[in-house]
């Protein structure tokens, strides 16, 4: 179905912002480790994601709160090896990111010794100095909005965000500003389907959702929860799409195309 990765061109920046202004919609995918990555890349997933989320699925952990720079700089590298041209992005864990110092700081690690292509960091439009800061010194940004799991103790849960017309005003607003800071690529979670393509409409960068409906330009889910193997409680909008299929790689190959046609996320997957 997909080309070996050694044939297929490296997935850049400038890769998904053309992919968005064509209308071509790209997959994203957590990975923590080299054959995950390798395996991702293959089935033609795009970006991989090496998310803090690895504090609940690799570390049992209760929250993202307890995973540390170390934590994502030593994982990051291994994705980094099981990648040809999937594009690595590496979130910045809690409190890494306090001051604009602190952040550059934090991200170059992530970059030079992890081997990320891009850095997530959670937060609206305060960060937007932070966001100029790291893209004057070459780093890509992917900017976080909606539910942030960083901030899960402060929410007071994992609740959806943007339901009241102020609140989705704001998320706008914020979102552009911190594309106007220099953010390459966005990511909402958890928001309503409405309030999503909203900002896929206002947004001149790639806006990836998770539990923010179909109309985003990308979609991302946790690998672990839409292959069935997450302990406890999945979330919603995800998907087991390992049922009814015989392998892993088929069924990371039908979660991206099911993304690519906009199949994946259906109704049942969505926030209203």
């Amino acid at each position: 179905m997909y080309k070996d990765a050694s044939t297929r061109k490296p997935i850049t920046v400038t890769t998904l912002a053309k992919m968005k202004r064509d209308g071509e919609k790209f997959a994203v995918l957590t990975a923590y480790d080299a054959s995950f990555a390798a395996l991702l890349e293959t089935a033609g997933v795009e970006v991989i994601l090496v998310g803090d989320s690895l504090g609940m699925v690799i570390q049992g952990q209760r929250t993202t709160v307890p995973v540390t720079l170390e934590d994502m700089i030593y994982h990051t590298r291994l994705v980094a090896r099981g990648c040809q041209t999937a594009l690595v992005m590496a979130d910045m864990p809690f409190a890494s990111y306090p001051t604009v110092e602190q952040a550059v700081y934090s991200a170059a690690r992530l970059m030079q010794e992890g081997g990320a292509q891009m850095v997530k960091l959670e937060g609206g439009g305060w960060l937007a100095d932070t966001v100029r800061q790291l893209s004057r010194n070459g780093i890509p940004v992917c900017a976080h909005l909606g539910l942030l799991p960083q901030s899960i103790h402060k929410l007071g849960g994992y609740k959806v965000q943007g339901r009241e017309e102020a609140a989705a005003r704001q998320m706008i607003d914020e979102a552009l500003a911190l594309q106007d800071a220099g953010a390459d690529v966005a990511l909402v979670e958890c928001i309503p389907a409405e309030l999503a393509a909203r900002l896929t409409e206002a947004l001149a960068i790639p806006l990836i959702g998770i539990g923010a409906g179909p109309h985003c330009d990308a979609q991302v889910l946790v690998s672990y929860d839409m292959l069935g193997i997450t302990q406890g409680h999945r979330p919603r909008f995800s998907k087991n799409f390992l049922t009814g299929c015989d392998s892993l790689q088929t069924a990371v190959e039908t979660y991206v195309r099911t993304v690519k046609t906009g199949e994946f996320p259906s109704p049942e997957h969505c926030i209203a």
